[in-house]
């Protein structure tokens, strides 16, 4: 639990603070580790959490529902975070002067994305989760097996055969045609279901 001075809150606020965050810090961790695939980052964000629960003094105890308070503000706090680390760039001004985007100019391997998050979505969803974390985000395997409470080689193992099933998936759903080179040369989208 972090540690807090509690000079300036009220003695009664601490008990149900500290029961609150006893039952559900440990969730509330794995939820911003889930959404970030940086701990130390949500450790962070956790203890910016605690403080903010810590000023309410005595209105935390009044919370009808403290985990669900404590999630909103969990989200709340991750939101202002990742809008810190993104911020928005003005348009340019010759933005009219550029040529529009052609479909066909990408390559065909990049015109599969649409595809991909289809069949992603028809994968079991250990296949899903561990490809969306180590292929698509780019997450470390040794990362990976620490968020899942995995080993290394398990997650060696399950990532190869969820790529071959992600292969096999694609290969069926999306028409694809393999080239001489073993690329993608073509593929026929489907219609949507």
């Amino acid at each position: 639990m972090p540690q807090a001075t509690t000079a300036s809150v009220p003695v009664s606020t601490v008990p149900c603070l500290t029961q609150a965050w006893a039952q559900h810090h440990a969730v509330l961790l794995r939820w911003l580790v889930h959404r970030l695939s940086d701990v130390a980052t949500a450790q962070d964000l956790l203890q910016d959490v605690f403080l903010k629960a810590l000023r309410q003094g005595e209105r935390f105890c009044s919370v009808g529902n403290a985990r669900a308070w404590l999630f909103e503000v969990a989200r709340n706090t991750l939101t202002d975070h990742l809008r810190r680390q993104h911020p928005t760039e003005p348009l340019p001004q010759d933005l009219e002067e550029w040529p529009a985007a052609d479909a066909e100019a990408l390559p065909v391997v990049d015109q599969l994305t649409g595809c991909l998050a289809r069949v992603l979505t028809e994968l079991p969803e250990a296949d899903a989760d561990i490809l969306r974390y180590c292929d698509l985000q780019g997450m470390r395997q040794p990362d990976y097996a620490s968020l899942r409470g995995l080993g290394l080689p398990a997650v060696k193992a399950r990532l190869r055969r969820a790529r071959l099933r992600l292969k096999a998936r694609m290969t069926e759903a999306c028409a694809i045609q393999a080239g001489a080179q073993g690329g993608v040369e073509a593929f026929t989208p489907r219609s949507s279901r």
